[in-house]
C-alpha cells in the first residue's frame, strides 16, 4: 500500500505529483492493468463442454433459419 503524507506547506499539486510518481514507481497501477483482463485457465472439459455447446446453438440456429423462423 502506498502511503504519502502533505508536508507542511506543500501545495496540492505538488503533493499531488509526488504521489503520481510513487505510484507509478511503485508498479501497483501495471499491476492492476495485468490483472484486470486476466482470464482463468480452462480445463479441457470446460473447453469441450463450451465446444459442444456453440456446435448445439449453430446447429438449432441454421434449423431455425431454414424453417423460416429466423432471420438472417
Amino acid at each position: 500500500m502506498i502511503e504519502a503524507k502533505r508536508k507542511e506547506g506543500e501545495s496540492i499539486g505538488a503533493f499531488l505529483r509526488r504521489f503520481t510518481k510513487k505510484v507509478q514507481l511503485s508498479g501497483v497501477l501495471k499491476k492492476s492493468r495485468r490483472l484486470r483482463f486476466r482470464q482463468d485457465v480452462k480445463t479441457r472439459r470446460e473447453k469441450q463442454l463450451a465446444a459442444v455447446r456453440r456446435s448445439n446453438v449453430t446447429r438449432e440456429r441454421e434449423r431455425l433459419y431454414k424453417l423460416g423462423k429466423l432471420e438472417d
